[in-house]
Parts: structure tokens; C-alpha cells; sequence
């Protein structure tokens, strides 16, 4: 690989806190050899390809630190390569793959499964969640320690929260001697087994609602268990205001905890659900516009630690069912960037924070070779046209699944190019 030159190119940066015009200069390994303005008007390496990105933006790779995939078990859905495709287009060039597949991803040997498929057919970094009990059934924990040297960067019970307090502090004291990071789902099972959030339009509706409770009761607890315990803790996705306020107070207790929200509740809210749409039934529910305005300032002044996609292939046999029977779930690679944007427009947060949060944050909790532009990292990087209009159809997304809650809607921005290893695996 010859090296690969970027210039004229807007640089954010938010490892360094840089905004600044330059060029990003790729070494023939496929990392990056320089990226900032001191790098300008340094010549061009013999052979170099020259890419004049004027009017574009360079970010560090995105990373997506909750994507479930089908394979092994419903490929039907997705495939680990349809997933990395999906990821490319949408600029993301790592992303967290959850345990609930078929069979569970809760031993070495399926791990290192994931990984081998990975290698061979993903054209992105595929990183690997494993299931924090065995069969995700919340009765007894995994071998943590054997499942992290297989590679695995975080435990989680995936789409099931986890009862069992007693369990939780013991996988927590565990996680905390191998430096391992927890993240859990918040439903409480028995105060959550509504379809949509409970208010007056569910009730127009006539569906069950889940009440915000059903979140926080499961938090509060896993917050002062992280506490208890000094573990790494992250909450896989928040949804109301009271969550952040929550995260807000464990964090001046001194407990190390972190947090993400879903791409879809910081963009949409219960109305969406119009007349029984499924593809808007997502899991948290969809809230209410204020509860969606307050996460957006929680995520603006950082209490919110990182956005997710929350990527989850549904086909037709689980989504076009009526709406309390329909899965739970909604493609999001591929529209997490341009949806962000829309907060970027709008003003409400700022562009280094909204890049933070999809990709140097989550590299820093997960501990990946990731969201950083510095010399000598990896040459992960996406190319952004802030600017461009676009609207989502459900003929061009990669996946294998069409489950969107943004089809038809208009953006503007978008991934124009996507760099892995200095390799360009994306362009439009």
C-alpha cells in the first residue's frame, strides 16, 4: 500500500481539542505518519495518492459500541461482512458487537469465532462483547477472565437486564481485579413489560406503557454496585433526564460509570409512533420531546457519555406484526452520523462533543486502538461532508435488513469516505 495523502482537509480532532485545516499524511503501514496545518506545504511522499479534500471534514473513525448482528444464528438478519458494510457507509470503523446471537457468544470458542469471521470478511474492526451469564439467562456469570483474554472488551446481559443483585456485585468484583468493563440494559422486568412509553398518547393508543421508573430503579441499583464495588460500569443506554441526574450524583460519590444514549432518542420522540409504526418500537421506548431535549443537553455538557446506533436487524417476520407484538429494534449504522448532525445545525452541540461522543469516547471506556487522529495511531478515518443533503431509502442501506426509523427522512451530512487501516473501504 502506497502512502495516501489528505489535503485541504478541515481536522477535528478531539483527542488533541483540534480544529484546524491541514493535511493528513498515511504511511504505507497504514498509519498516520502526520495529520494537522503543520503538515501543509510539506510535499507529497514519491507515489503518494492525493485526495484534495476541500470543503470536507477528516474525524476519526467512528465507533459503535452497541451493534447486534445475526451471525452466528440469524444471518437471514445479518452477517458480520453485511454489518462492516453498514458500518463503512455510515463512517463508523469499529463497532461492539453484542453477545445475543445463537448460540450465545459465552465461551472462548465463540469469541474467537466472531473474530476469525471478522478477519476474513469484515471490512471495518469488529470488537467483540461477551455475555456477562452464561446463555444471557442472568443465573450464572461467564468465565470473565478466559473470555477477556479471548479478546473480548466488555461484559453485558445484551437485550436482558440482570435481576440478580447478589450476581451483579460478584461479576462487578470480578470485572474490577481484571480492569473489565460491565455495561448493562435498564428494564426492569416486571415494572417494563409495557411496548411504548407510558403517558397520555399511549393511552390514546390504547398500548400497555413503560414508565421511567423501569429504568431508573435498575440504574440506581447498578450505580451504587458499581460504587460498592469500585468497577468499571457503563449504562448501555439512557433515556430520560432522571437517568443523567442519576449519573450526575454517582459520579460526585466518586464511582467510575459512564454512560450512552441511542442515536434514535436523541432524534425522535413518541409521537413518531403516528399510527402504530413498529419500526419506531425500540427498546428503551421512545420518550417524550422534553425527556428528548434534556438528554440532548445531558449529552452537550458531557454527562452523557457517548452515542450509539444501537444497530438491530429486524426482518419483515418480526417487525411487520401489529405493534405490541412486533421485536423490539432499528437499524443504525448507517444514519447515526447524519442524524447526530442534525444536532450540530440546529446548535445544540457542539461539533468536537458530537464526534467525542461517537468516537474518541468510546474508544477511551472500551480501551480500543481507536478515535484518535495523532501520529502514530492507526489510520482509522471518516470523511464528512457536513453539508450534504441526502434522504434515506430503504433500497440503499447495506444491511441486510431494512428496519429504519429514518427512511424517507432528509438530511444533511454524511460519510463521503471511509478509512480503515489507511485502506479506503468506503467512498461515495
Amino acid at each position: 500500500m502506497s502512502h495516501t495523502v489528505l489535503k485541504n482537509v478541515r481536522i477535528i480532532d478531539p483527542s488533541r481539542n483540534l480544529d484546524e485545516t491541514g493535511t493528513i499524511v498515511i504511511g504505507d503501514d497504514g498509519r498516520i505518519l502526520a495529520a494537522s496545518s503543520q503538515a501543509q506545504n510539506q510535499g507529497t511522499p514519491d507515489g503518494a495518492t492525493v485526495r484534495d479534500c476541500r470543503g470536507l471534514v477528516a474525524v476519526p473513525g467512528l465507533v459503535d459500541a452497541r451493534v447486534y448482528v445475526g451471525e452466528p444464528g440469524a444471518e437471514h438478519r445479518e452477517t458480520i461482512e453485511s454489518a462492516s458494510r453498514a458500518a463503512a457507509a455510515g463512517g463508523v470503523t469499529s463497532f461492539i458487537m453484542m453477545p445475543d446471537t445463537n448460540p450465545v457468544l459465552d465461551d472462548i470458542a465463540l469469541v474467537e469465532f466472531v473474530q476469525k469471521t471478522a478477519r476474513d470478511k469484515a471490512i471495518v474492526n469488529v470488537h467483540t462483547a461477551a455475555a456477562l451469564t452464561k446463555g444471557l439467562a442472568g443465573h450464572e456469570m461467564t468465565e470473565i477472565g478466559l473470555l477477556q483474554g479471548a479478546g473480548a472488551v466488555a461484559f453485558t446481559n445484551g437485550r436482558h437486564g440482570l435481576s440478580d443483585s447478589l450476581l451483579l456485585r460478584r461479576a462487578m468484583t470480578y470485572a474490577r481485579e481484571l480492569d473489565a468493563v460491565i455495561s448493562l440494559e435498564l428494564r426492569e422486568k416486571y415494572l417494563g413489560n409495557g411496548v411504548m412509553n407510558e403517558g397520555l398518547f399511549a393511552s390514546w393508543l390504547g398500548l400497555s406503557g413503560v414508565p421511567k421508573e423501569a429504568e431508573l430503579i435498575p440504574l440506581e441499583r447498578d450505580l451504587r454496585i458499581a460504587g460498592l464495588t469500585r468497577a468499571k460500569y457503563h449504562a448501555a443506554k439512557i433515556s430520560v433526564p432522571e437517568s443523567a441526574e442519576a449519573m450526575r450524583v454517582a459520579r460526585n460519590r466518586g464511582a467510575n460509570v459512564t454512560c450512552g444514549i441511542s442515536i434514535n432518542h436523541l432524534s425522535l420522540n413518541e409521537n413518531d409512533i403516528g399510527e402504530y409504526r413498529t419500526f419506531f418500537k425500540l427498546s428503551p421506548p421512545l420518550r417524550t420531546e422534553d425527556d428528548r431535549m434534556g438528554m440532548v443537553e445531558a449529552l452537550a455538557d458531557g454527562t452523557i457519555d457517548i452515542i450509539v446506533s444501537s444497530h438491530d436487524p429486524q426482518d419483515v417476520d418480526t417487525k411487520r406484526l401489529p405493534f405490541a407484538d412486533a421485536a423490539d429494534g432499528a437499524v443504525g449504522m448507517e444514519t447515526m452520523l447524519a442524524a447526530a448532525l442534525r444536532l450540530h445545525h440546529s446548535g445544540q452541540v457542539p461539533l468536537m462533543r458530537l464526534i467525542d461522543a461517537m468516537s474518541t469516547r468510546p474508544a477511551q471506556i472500551f480501551g480500543l486502538d481507536a478515535g484518535t487522529l495523532k501520529p502514530g495511531s492507526r489510520a482509522d478515518i471518516t470523511l464528512v461532508d457536513l453539508d450534504e443533503p441526502w434522504l434515506v431509502a430503504e433500497g440503499m442501506l447495506r444491511s441486510r435488513s431494512k428496519n429504519t426509523p429514518f427512511e424517507d427522512a432528509r438530511f444533511s451530512g454524511r460519510a463521503v469516505a471511509t478509512y480503515v487501516g489507511g485502506k479506503c473501504v468506503h467512498t461515495l
